[in-house]
């Protein structure tokens, strides 16, 4: 099963992919966990220790050159389309359980259509991770699909927006919608987080009538509080395990 997660900032995409995780991990599952946003931290919300240390792949200048031959930073020029990534992700993952987590970190150059090196290793590196590993693999991605590619794309099981009640979060799961489109990425749900009550619910279903919606999450102060005191919202008595545990079941 490989799944990516989108959605604005903000809207607890990443607290949302940890409690999926996690929730897998239980179940006996090994779980491949990719942290495609850089800006979240998805190694801190499944509960991984000293998970700001982790080096993100974008920034591993040695790595990139040795496989690329090419040096990060660079725009056009030589380098290989095609570098070794296979023996990646298990040698630069950190391990939580039945978890590895990779970071890949961001491109800061050229924005998403960037031929660079960095780039180039990471989206190798999620096709590989897509196409061949048999893990269940969940990717943190940004507000937007940049890693994914045309091939890439056709093998994710299910894109999940994590949309809240808000004209903004709509906007934007629209927009992923459009990208999603322009590379054949028709799997996609939406998954309602911070639901206060029934309208909440109700406002997401009537402006998203014709997405899937897989499920909601309950506003729930013990997630505020796990982000505070900077714990796993999986370690919490939240009732959000639940939901996610239904939603695995229908996925």
């Amino acid at each position: 099963m490989k799944i990516a997660v989108s959605g604005k900032g903000g809207v607890g995409k990443t607290t949302f992919s940890s409690l999926l995780i996690r929730t897998l991990n239980d179940d006996g599952r090994h779980v491949l966990a990719i942290d495609a946003d850089p800006d979240a931290n998805l190694a801190s919300a499944i509960g991984i220790d000293k998970a700001e240390t982790i080096t993100p792949i974008a920034e591993m200048k040695d790595l990139i050159f040795e496989r690329t031959e090419a040096k990060p930073g660079t725009i056009g020029g030589f380098f290989k389309l095609n570098p070794k990534v296979d023996d990646l992700p298990d040698a630069l993952s950190v391990r939580f359980e039945n978890i590895k987590l990779m970071r890949l970190g961001g491109v800061k150059k050229g924005g998403a259509g960037c031929i660079c090196p960095e780039s180039t290793l990471l989206k190798a590196l999620v096709t590989h991770i897509v196409l061949i590993r048999d893990e269940v693999v969940v990717m943190d991605m940004e507000a937007g699909i940049e890693h994914l590619g045309r091939g890439t794309a056709q093998a994710v099981d299910k894109l999940l927006v994590v949309v809240e009640p808000g004209r903004r979060s709509i906007d934007t799961a629209e927009h992923i919608r459009h990208l999603a489109a322009e590379i054949h990425l028709k799997n996609m749900a939406v998954v309602g987080n911070k639901i206060r009550n029934q309208k909440d619910e109700d406002f997401l279903k009537k402006h998203l009538a014709d997405f899937d919606y897989l499920g909601s999450l309950p506003y729930d102060d013990a997630l505020i509080e796990a982000d505070l005191a900077g714990t796993s919202p999986y370690d919490t008595a939240s009732r959000t395990k639940e939901a996610v545990r239904e939603m695995i079941a229908k996925l």
